[in-house]
């Protein structure tokens, strides 16, 4: 079922995988675990506590279907950190030491001088990308969280992290050139061919982490320094809640309502639920007060729903 539009918190999380299943390092970076079935996207994330807007923010960045910019008033800063900083547990901690391993067993040591240069290149350039990662967790990772708490934060900009935002896969594409243009033939080439594919993978899997950076996470916490206000805990509603919010305001039943919004039954309960839970009102009343104050509907859009529903 490959579809080419953007995902939304509509679609079944087993079809995302089965569609683009390099999905699977995003779900781990989210802390999401495999068995949910057929719920949806929205149910998975909110069952493993990730803020669904945040999740489909990045994962329709990296499989191109939508610009950075137009995802960033729906992210939550805090889960997107949770998210880059798990990313580099996932390559200091497991990636890089793995393909280190591999390099060492497929580099045939009778070319010791060859052998010995390689390693040592890939040793600096793992080095670089821990010095490049401890600068986002001792420094940038804290001033966000002085913004999110609201605090003062003059002495550092995300204007200093980009000008020093290394492109830190570079290096390891070099490595690969070498290895592919100029490392000594021999008989023996599958753990030599079967490491630069995880050479290969690795470097398409650090762009993507950089992307993230710059098209995601650098705009959104620019637009939170701009802005001076903290983050709002919890989720933010989605825009399918918001319009599940309005129908609701004027009087649609469940079944009224999905039958609108082309959707299930079931899964407008299930929304009217995750509504009740993010905004603590559980009432008709209150969510009307609610649209009004928000602007999702008009009061006149209301007076016309009481008119024509009388008690």
């Amino acid at each position: 079922m490959y579809q080419s539009r953007s995902y939304s918190g509509e679609d079944r999380m087993c079809d995302l995988v089965c569609d683009k299943y390099a999905v699977l390092q995003v779900m781990s970076r989210f802390g999401i675990s495999l068995g949910f079935g057929d719920q949806t996207i929205q149910e998975v994330c909110e069952a493993s506590k990730v803020h669904t807007p945040t999740f489909l923010a990045v994962v329709n960045l990296l499989l191109n279907h939508t610009d950075g910019m137009l995802l960033v008033e729906h992210v939550s800063i805090r889960a997107l950190t949770d998210y880059l900083q798990n990313s580099h547990t996932y390559f200091l901690e497991f990636r890089l030491p793995s393909i280190r391993r591999k390099l060492i067993e497929a580099v045939d040591y009778s070319h010791s001088d060859v052998s010995f240069a390689i390693m040592r290149f890939f040793d600096e350039y793992v080095s670089e990308v821990d010095k490049h990662m401890s600068y986002e967790e001792k420094t940038v990772f804290p001033y966000v969280e002085a913004l999110l708490a609201g605090k003062e934060t003059q002495s550092y900009s995300m204007e200093t992290f980009r000008r020093h935002h290394d492109r830190v896969e570079s290096r390891l594409n070099e490595l690969k050139n070498i290895i592919i243009k100029y490392y000594p033939t021999n008989d023996e080439t599958n753990e030599l061919n079967g490491v630069l594919f995880d050479i290969f993978t690795c470097e398409h899997e650090l762009t993507s982490h950089n992307a993230v950076e710059n098209e995601i996470f650098i705009p959104a916490v620019e637009q939170l320094a701009s802005n001076g206000q903290p983050e709002q805990k919890g989720e933010l509603l989605s825009a399918r809640e918001r319009e599940i919010i309005v129908c609701v305001v004027k009087g649609m039943t469940n079944k009224q309502i999905a039958d609108t919004l082309c959707i299930s039954a079931h899964t407008v309960i299930t929304h009217r639920r995750n509504i009740a839970t993010k905004l603590q009102i559980h009432s008709a009343a209150g969510l009307t007060i609610y649209a009004i104050v928000n602007k999702l509907v008009e009061l006149s859009e209301i007076s016309e729903t009481i008119n024509e529903n009388p008690a």
